[in-house]
Order: C-alpha cells, then structure tokens, then sequence
C-alpha cells in the first residue's frame, strides 16, 4: 500500500512538474527577467540612430560634406557583416552575458569617440558600432531565451528582445531629439557611452549562476571546433533556410523603406511632415505585429504551426509590395503600407522562434549569423531596389521585391516540408539541438 501511495504521489508530482514547465510565462514576467537584456538591446540601435538623425550638424562639425558623412554609415554594415560571419561560432564558447557585456563596451568606446565630431574618429565609431552590434545583438537574444530553457518559452523571449528593438526604431528618434536640444548631439552619444557602460556591469553582475542550464549550453557549444560550428550548423533541419529567409526578408523591407519617402512624394506628393505619420504607422505595425507573433507562435497550443505562419507571412508581403507600387489611391497605399509592414513582423518573428528552437547549444551562432546575413540583406536591398527603379520605375521595383519574396517563400516551403508537419521542436527542444538532417 505504501509503496503504491509513494509511486502515485511521485506520478503526480511529476505530472505537475510537466505541467509547470509547459507554461509559458506571461509577458510581464518574463520583462521582469529580461529588463537588463531588453534595455541593452534598445541601447545598441541609439549610435546610428543619433548618427543619421543629425548627419547634417556631423558632417558641418567634421568638416566633410553629408553625402561623404553619410557613406561612412555602409562602413558600420560592413563591420557587422565581417564580424558577425567571423565571431559567430565564439559568441557559443563564453558566457552570453560576457559577449554582450563586451559589445556594449565596444559601443560605450565608439560612441565616445564619435562625440568628439573628429572624421577619423567618427570613421572608427561607424566601424566600431556596427562590430560592436554584431556581437551585441544575438548575444542579447540568446542570452534571452538560455533563461528560459530550449522550448517555446526560450523563444518567445528571444521575440521579446526582437520586438523590443522594433519599438526602439519606431521611438528612438522622438527620443533623443528632445536631450539633443539641451545638450547636443554630441550629449546624446556621450549618454549612450554612459549607459552602455553602466550596462555591461549590470549584465555581469547578474551573470546565470555556475552549472546552469545557461552556462551548460554555453559549454555544450564550445565543444565544437570553429569550423565544426558552422558545420553543424548547416547540418541542422532548416537552419539554412531560415537564414535565406532573413537575409531576403531584410533585403526586401529595407529596401522598400529606402524608396518609401520617394514614392509618396512622387505618387501622392506627401511633404516630409505628412510622410512621418506613414513612417509612424509602419513602424506601429511592424512592432505591434512582431510582438503578437511571438506570443503566438509560443503559445502552449498554438492555433497554427510556426512553419506555416511564416509561409503565410511571406505571401502577404508578396501580396502587398506587389501591389503597393501598382496603387494611386492613397487609402489602399496606406493600407497596403500597414500590411507590408506587419507581414514581415510575422515572418522575422518565425525566424528568430524557429532558430531558437532548432539550434539548441549553437543558437547563439546562428543568431549572430542571421544578423550578418541581415545587414548584408540591407545593402542588397537597396543596390538592387535603386537598379529595379532606374531601369523600369517603380514597375521594376516592384518586380526586384517580389522576385525576392518569392525567392524566400520558396525556402519558406522548404522549412515547412521539412518540419514534417510539427512546429520544429515545440515540445521541449532538446531534441532539435542535436538533430543533423540534411537541408
């Protein structure tokens, strides 16, 4: 009887353990949490942001003229590209909370170095924050979801950080516009040093204790030789796919947002003041969308799998930049506006949730790896949306985007036939950390 009763009441609490680790934490908890992670990853967008919101003064105190001033910014993208590629398998070998410890000195340095307004030195900031951030980013996002183990909990945190620094880019320049009028542009980058700084010491502080799940990935990912990583990396179901998808995703929507201004001005002759509040509307969506995404795609029984929400994401921004170029009627660019933004919010969201996932001990490689992929997405964009508008108008920047998309929803079905038919490692994750299917 005894024995009975023991076995029943192990199975019980073994069953509520289940259960407890099966639910996810609400929003607020998890902040709670993540509010170190959170406010760094807000902090890394704000040196670039000061950078291209006062490029005129920069350029007047420097000496050099805005278009010279302004080129440097493909400097700091180029850093991230090279860094991000390089340090991508490192990032998994120490502490997450060092690497993004590390970054946010690098910026705390760049951007000291940037307020003194000198060429050579704003020259080593743009070079500076973009390594800086390489590192910085997917550190922070994996340092996100290690606090909340390998299933759908550890990616929805990782969501968390990216929608985060989707509301940092719609609020940042309003932001710091108002501490530029009484101290400058060049307090708005001392502050940002300040606070990086006092960041990074926060970050190392509250470092996940020794021996924790955190620390065992972290371990987990350095067994692996530099070249192994990326290896088995590309060996992981989906994985290169996904990071396909990001790069053309990017390439696409900051491509389009780098015309957006033009083609309201050309098409509805919207002023600069008028074409803000079109600004503020798709960063609205974009964010709004990103954080709904990630909640959902998480959720304990989500109502449609992450694969297939990412397919359906891809086909609304096919759908919508398609059409976007084509329509004169204000109402409908708007609409379509709202939508093009929101669709790639979905998509990122499923990207960031699914490599999570799937990765395992090396997340915090592919991490760094998509977003070197995405900063190289963001000049292929452009390049390749200027070429579609100056041999076609906006007809051929229309045919450059979807062709893209279409692209990227080819590896979209590619993600999904190869889940076969299941979210990609909901359950508990552990076991997609060490799958090794082909791609």
């Amino acid at each position: 009887m005894s024995t009975g009763a023991g076995t029943s009441q192990k199975a019980t609490r073994t069953m509520g353990e289940e259960r407890a680790a099966d639910t996810l934490p609400g929003d607020l908890t998890m902040t709670r949490r993540l509010w170190p992670l959170l406010l760094a990853s807000a902090v890394g967008l704000l040196p670039f942001t000061v950078f291209s919101t006062y490029l005129v003064p920069i350029a007047d105190e420097s000496g050099s003229s805005v278009a010279a001033m302004g080129g440097l910014r493909g400097l700091g993208g180029l850093a991230a590209l090279l860094a991000g590629t390089a340090l991508a398998p490192l990032i998994d070998r120490v502490p997450r909370e060092w690497a993004a410890a590390g970054g946010l000195g690098v910026l705390a340095v760049s951007t000291a170095l940037g307020a003194s307004g000198e060429y050579l030195l704003l020259v080593a900031f743009c070079l500076l924050v973009g390594a800086g951030t390489a590192v910085l980013n997917p550190a922070l996002t994996a340092a996100a979801a290690d606090r909340f183990g390998t299933g759908k909990a550890a990616s929805r945190a990782a969501t968390l950080v990216t929608a985060t620094q989707s509301m940092t880019a719609m609020l940042a320049a309003p932001v710091i516009a108002l501490p530029a009028v009484l101290w400058g542009w060049e307090g708005d980058l001392l502050a940002v040093s300040a606070v990086s700084l006092l960041l990074a010491v926060v970050l190392l502080a509250r470092r996940a204790p020794s021996g924790t799940a955190a620390d065992e990935e972290a371990d987990g990912g350095g067994k692996l030789s530099y070249l192994a990583s990326f290896k088995a990396l590309a060996a992981m179901r989906g994985v290169v796919p996904l990071l396909l998808i990001s790069l053309l995703r990017t390439a696409v929507f900051m491509g389009y947002l780098a015309y957006l201004a033009a083609y309201y001005d050309s098409r509805f002759q919207l002023d600069p003041g008028l074409f803000s509040l079109v600004w503020t509307l798709s960063g609205a969506s974009f964010f709004v969308s990103n954080l709904c995404t990630g909640r959902l795609t998480n959720s304990a029984q989500p109502g449609v799998h992450t694969e297939h929400l990412l397919v359906l994401g891809l086909l609304a921004a096919l759908a919508s930049v398609v059409g976007f170029y084509f329509t004169h009627w204000l109402p409908l660019a708007l609409v379509l506006t709202s939508l093009h933004a929101a669709s790639h919010a979905v998509v990122a969201a499923c990207a960031v949730s699914l490599l999570v996932r799937r990765c395992g001990t090396l997340r915090g490689s592919a991490l760094s790896i998509n977003a070197a992929g995405m900063s190289l997405g963001v000049f292929v964009g452009a390049a390749l949306g200027g070429l579609g508008l100056g041999l076609a108008g906006y007809p051929g920047v229309a045919l450059v985007f979807g062709t893209l998309t279409a692209v990227a929803l080819g590896a979209a079905f590619l993600v999904s036939r190869r889940s076969g038919g299941t979210d990609g490692g909901e359950g508990d994750g552990s076991s997609e950390a060490g799958t090794s299917d082909a791609v």
